[in-house]
C-alpha cells in the first residue's frame, strides 16, 4: 500500500463535503467557484468562450435527425435562441432543403417560462406503431433522473390525465395505446443498490400506479431491470431483462399468461432480435458443442429454432488482432456492420439469403475519417443514414439505400482554418510490450500538447471533429492527441478486458507510454503537455496526477472518479463494480488502493497544477469526488481549482452557455499553464 493511503471512512476528514444539502458544503462550493472565476477574469476568457459559444450556437450545424418509422425526420436542436432547446419534425422532402420548416413539437424554454422550472431534454419513446402518443422525459439541470409525461403529438401537448411519473430514475415503454411498461422507485424496496429500478410493471391507463400489475424483479444487488416489447407488426412480443451487472444479464421471452423463456445466450453477451433473426455478440470465448467462438464474434440464428433448443449459429462476423466489431443496425432485409482496423472504421452490408449471407462493403471514407450509422427504418425498408469525420474533415450526412448510391445531405461548416494542419496515427510501446495506438492533431512539435483519453467501458474513442477544440487550441498553435489505450473498445472485449479490475493499471501504464512518446517524437515536453479527461477519464487523469506528475504540465479532471474507497457508496456507484472492483471485498480493495487518487496524495511531490470540474446535479458521479480531491491537494499546498457548475448531470452543462463556460475554462487553464512555452498564441 502507498504512503498516505487512509482505509477507514473514519479517517476522511472531508466527508463533509459529499454533503449536498449542507450550507457549509455550499460556501465551500461557492468560494471555490469565486476563486475559478476571479482567475480568468478579462477579455482573454471572454474571448475565448465567444469563439465557443459560436461554434456550438451556430445554425449551420448539422441537425442530426431521428426516424421513429411514421416517415418524418425528427430532431432536439438548441441555439442561442433556444437554449434548452426545440423537439420539432420535419418531412423527407423538407430535410434535403438548405433551410427546412420544421413543425415544433415542444419548446423547452417556453416551457420553463410556463413552469418556472429548470428542464432539460431527457429523451422520447414514441409509440409505435401508431405514432399518435409518445412519453417524454425531463431532466432538472440535467441529471438522470427524470419526469416523465405523456405528450400526443396531434394536439402538440401533455395528455390530461395520462400517463405521468414523477422524479426518478425510471424505465418506461410502450406496450399499446393503453399499456406501459414501467420501472421506477415505486416505494422501499423497489429500487437497487446503484439506484436504478429494481421492479417492472404492466401500467393500464386510467389506473392509479399502485395498481399497476407485477410483472419481474431482479435483486437489490442487480444494476437494474427493464421490459420491451417488440412493436414490429406481424412479431409483436416481450421482452424482460435483469442487469446483473454492467456487463452481465438475464433476459427471458414472456409467454401471453405471464411465462418465461430464457433467452440462453452467454450472461455476458449482446443480443438483440429482428423478425426471425437473432443476433449474439460475445465478449468472451464461448463453446457451444464442437466449436469455440471467439470474445468480440457476431452470431446470428432463427430465433424460433434457437428459443426451441436449436443452436444452428452462423458467424457474420470474426475478429482479428487489429479488427473489432463496434456497432450494428437492422434495415428491414439487410443488416449494417461497422467495423474498425487500427481505430479506422467502415461500413458492411449484409443479406441473408438461400446460400447464405451475402456481403458488400460500403464505400470507404477518407484515411482517419470515422463513419458512423446514424439511423435506420426496420419496420419499413432498407434506407439509412450515416455520417462521417474527422478531426480537420467537418461531418457530413449522407442518405443512402441498399443496393443505391449515397447522397450527401448535410455538411457542417469548417470551424476553424486547418490548411497547415495534419492527422498523424502512431503507436507507443507499453511497459508490457503491448502497442498502444493514438492520433496526433496539428502542426510540427514541440509546442503545447493536450492529451485526452477514456480507457473503460469497452468505449472507443474514434476521429471527431470538434469546432471548440479547433477554435480554442488548435487554431492557437495547440497539438492535439487522442490516446486509444487499453479499457477501452478500440480492439474489441479483449482490449477492455485488459484493463479490468486488477488489471486497470495496464491502461494507466498505456497513457504514461504515449505522453513519453510524445516527448520522445518531439512533438512536446512534460512542461508543454496538458492532459484532459471526463468521468472514467477523469479517473485516468487522477492517477496520472499521482501516479506519473513528472509527465505533465498540467492536469484537467471533468466529473471524475477520484475516491475508489467510497465510489460504490456514491450514487451509481456499485453498477460499476464490474469495471473496477468492490472495496469492500478486502482482495479488491488491495489492488484499487494501489490506485485510488484520492487515497493516494502525497505531500511535497511535484504535482502540475490542476483543475476539477464538476457538477451539482451529477446523480451518476457524485460531486463529493472532485470536492474532496481539492481539498486534500489543497490542504497539502498544490496548486488545485475547483469549479462546480450547478446544473448540467454529468455532462457537465444543462445549456450550451454553462458547455461554452467549462470549456473556456478548460482550455483557459491549459493556455496560462503552458503559455510559457514558445509556440502557443493567446
Amino acid at each position: 500500500m502507498r504512503p498516505g493511503v487512509a482505509v477507514l471512512d473514519a479517517d476522511d476528514p472531508y466527508l463533509w463535503l459529499e454533503d449536498l444539502d449542507s450550507p457549509d458544503a455550499r460556501r465551500w462550493v461557492a468560494d471555490r467557484n469565486d476563486e475559478a472565476l476571479a482567475a480568468v477574469a478579462g477579455d482573454g476568457f471572454a474571448a475565448l468562450k465567444g469563439a465557443i459559444r459560436e461554434v456550438l450556437d451556430s445554425k449551420d450545424r448539422i441537425p442530426y435527425p431521428g426516424w421513429r418509422g411514421d416517415g418524418f425526420y425528427y430532431d432536439f436542436w438548441t441555439d442561442a435562441d433556444h437554449p434548452r432547446g426545440l423537439w420539432r419534425r420535419t418531412t423527407r422532402e423538407q430535410y434535403r432543403r438548405d433551410d427546412p420548416e420544421w413543425d415544433v413539437l415542444l419548446d423547452v424554454d417556453a416551457l420553463n417560462k410556463t413552469e418556472s422550472e429548470s428542464w432539460t431534454w431527457g429523451g422520447v419513446t414514441v409509440l409505435r406503431p401508431v405514432y399518435d402518443r409518445c412519453l417524454i422525459s425531463l431532466s432538472r439541470g440535467g441529471a438522470d433522473a427524470v419526469e416523465v409525461r405523456e405528450f400526443d403529438l396531434t394536439t402538440r401537448a401533455f395528455v390530461p390525465d395520462g400517463f405521468a411519473l414523477p422524479e426518478a430514475k425510471s424505465r418506461v415503454g410502450w406496450i399499446d395505446s393503453d399499456h406501459i411498461f414501467v420501472g421506477t422507485d415505486f416505494g422501499p424496496g423497489s429500487l437497487t443498490s446503484s439506484g436504478y429500478p429494481r421492479v417492472v410493471k404492466r401500467w393500464r391507463r386510467g389506473t392509479p400506479l399502485s395498481e399497476a400489475e407485477f410483472v419481474f424483479e431482479g435483486d437489490a444487488d442487480d444494476v437494474s431491470v427493464g421490459a420491451d416489447h417488440d412493436a414490429t407488426v406481424g412479431y409483436e412480443r416481450d421482452f424482460v431483462v435483469r442487469f446483473l451487472d454492467i456487463f452481465r444479464s438475464e433476459q427471458y421471452l414472456l409467454a401471453p399468461g405471464g411465462g418465461r423463456t430464457p433467452i440462453d445466450v452467454p450472461a455476458d453477451a449482446d443480443w438483440n432480435v429482428h423478425r426471425d433473426w437473432l443476433l449474439i455478440r460475445t465478449r468472451s470465448p464461448w463453446t457451444v458443442g464442437d466449436l469455440t467462438y471467439p470474445a468480440g464474434a457476431l452470431l446470428v440464428a432463427d430465433v424460433g429454432s434457437y428459443l426451441a433448443g436449436g443452436r444452428d449459429l452462423t458467424v457474420l462476423f470474426q475478429p482479428d488482432d487489429h479488427t473489432s466489431l463496434t456497432s450494428w443496425s437492422w434495415t428491414r432485409h439487410h443488416l449494417l456492420l461497422a467495423t474498425m482496423t487500427d481505430v479506422r472504421t467502415s461500413v458492411q452490408i449484409l443479406t441473408p439469403g438461400a446460400a447464405g449471407w451475402g456481403t458488400r462493403p460500403m464505400p470507404r471514407q477518407a484515411a482517419f475519417t470515422d463513419t458512423e450509422i446514424v439511423d435506420t427504418d426496420p419496420d419499413n425498408g432498407d434506407a439509412y443514414l450515416i455520417s462521417s469525420q474527422g478531426f480537420l474533415e467537418p461531418a457530413a450526412l449522407s442518405l443512402g439505400d441498399v443496393g443505391g448510391d449515397l447522397t450527401v445531405l448535410k455538411r457542417e461548416p469548417a470551424f476553424f482554418g486547418a490548411d497547415d494542419m495534419e492527422v498523424r496515427q502512431f503507436f507507443a510501446v507499453s511497459d508490457d510490450g503491448t502497442r498502444v495506438p493514438y492520433f496526433v492533431v496539428g502542426g510540427d512539435g514541440p509546442g503545447p500538447a493536450l492529451l485526452t483519453g477514456y480507457g473503460g467501458f469497452e468505449v472507443a474513442l474514434t476521429p471527431f471533429y470538434s469546432g471548440v477544440i479547433g477554435r480554442g487550441w488548435l487554431a492557437r498553435g495547440g497539438t492535439y492527441v487522442v490516446a486509444n489505450i487499453r479499457g477501452g473498445g478500440e480492439y474489441g472485449p479483449a482490449w477492455h478486458r485488459a484493463a479490468r479490475r486488477e488489471n486497470r493499471p495496464r491502461a494507466f501504464e498505456d497513457f504514461a507510454a504515449v505522453a513519453a512518446d510524445l516527448v520522445a517524437r518531439g512533438i512536446t515536453t512534460p512542461p508543454q503537455l496538458g492532459i484532459s479527461g471526463a468521468s472514467n477519464g477523469g479517473l485516468l487523469m487522477g492517477v496520472m496526477l499521482t501516479r506519473f506528475p513528472a509527465l505533465f504540465g498540467a492536469v484537467v479532471a471533468s466529473v471524475p472518479l477520484l475516491d475508489m474507497r467510497r465510489y460504490t457508496r456514491l450514487l451509481a456507484g456499485r453498477s460499476w463494480i464490474a469495471e473496477y472492483g468492490d472495496p469492500d471485498d478486502p482482495g479488491d480493495w488491495a489492488f484499487l488502493s494501489e490506485f485510488s487518487p484520492y487515497q493516494n496524495v502525497v505531500p511535497g511531490r511535484p504535482y502540475p497544477p490542476v483543475l476539477l470540474i464538476s457538477s451539482t446535479r451529477d446523480d451518476r458521479v457524485h460531486p463529493g469526488h472532485a470536492r474532496k480531491m481539492t481539498a486534500r491537494l489543497r490542504e497539502s499546498g498544490y496548486d488545485v481549482t475547483y469549479y462546480e457548475n450547478v446544473e448540467g448531470g454529468h455532462g457537465g452543462a444543462a445549456d450550451n452557455d454553462q458547455a461554452a463556460t467549462v470549456s473556456a475554462l478548460t482550455l483557459d487553464f491549459l493556455r496560462r499553464r503552458l503559455a510559457h512555452s514558445s509556440g502557443f498564441s493567446s
